[in-house]
């Protein structure tokens, strides 16, 4: 008896140790051949160049790289055709019967004066530009003018803009008439460039991300990507029409670039 007991507990101790040994062993990999990872599976319906590495020592002090983008994100890089959704791109657009050239021209614009009769004229002896001609500026140009401008509204302590006569509120964390406005001039420059449309459309379920930093504190219309995101969901949805009412023939302007003033 005292043997077969001995003969059972040997039995048990081997299928224990044996069991022990197998779970020791690492899992033999899966063939992965021919399969995309899962950071890769959810990129193979886009162009991979979105993703395409730019070495550190290429970029720019304010910029985001491709590569930075996370899960299910996308940078919308100037080094790549997504660069046509920024505000500094070249894409004409009417809205309220005036062409600008750029969205970054829009907004800049609002920050000068309208008339001789806008308080805003007498706060400098002689403006740097004028209001028509930061409304014409490629995007670069037309941010140099606003920095200029953004300097005399701290001096003045001034937190509003103009627009067709208005005075809207600039800076405000709750969206207000000034986010209405950028997102609209947003949404015309989708309705009027088809290439825009195309683009954004492409980028289906991805999450869109600024290719360079933004204050997360900063008011929402700072935040282009999600105005782009709000509009990108309205037109797949069906409750916004890729239909203009603007009179597109008067989408003549062309982007001038003004040489910097001190």
């Amino acid at each position: 008896m005292k043997a077969v007991f001995s003969i059972f507990i040997a039995v048990i101790l081997s299928a224990f140790l044996g069991a022990c040994s197998k779970s020791s062993k690492p899992n033999k990999p899966k063939d992965d051949s021919g399969i995309r990872t899962q950071s890769e599976s959810w990129q193979k319906d886009f162009p991979t160049h979105w993703w395409q590495p730019i070495s550190r020592d290429q970029a720019q002090a304010w910029e985001i790289l491709p590569q930075d983008a996370g899960f299910k994100e996308v940078i919308l890089s100037k080094r790549n055709e997504l660069g046509i959704l920024s505000n500094f791109a070249e894409t004409p657009f009417v809205f309220h019967g005036i062409c600008y050239p750029t969205i970054e021209a829009f907004w800049q614009m609002m920050k000068y004066p309208e008339s001789r009769e806008d308080i805003r004229w007498s706060w400098i002896q002689k403006w740097k530009y004028t209001r028509q001609q930061v409304s014409q500026m490629n995007g670069y140009s037309a941010k140099h003018a606003g920095s200029f401008a953004n300097s005399l509204m701290e001096k003045n302590q001034v937190n509003w803009v103009t627009f067709e006569g208005r005075q809207i509120q600039f800076y405000k964390k709750t969206p207000g008439e000034h986010h209405d406005l950028i997102a609209q001039a947003l949404l015309e420059k989708v309705r009027q460039n088809s290439q825009v449309l195309e683009i954004l459309l492409k980028t289906k379920d991805l999450t869109l991300k600024p290719d360079h930093h933004v204050d997360e504190n900063s008011p929402r219309e700072w935040h282009y990507n999600l105005l782009w995101m709000d509009i990108r969901s309205g037109l797949q949805n069906g409750t916004i029409s890729q239909e203009t009412s603007e009179d597109i023939s008067l989408k003549t302007c062309k982007a001038k670039s003004y040489p910097t003033r001190n």
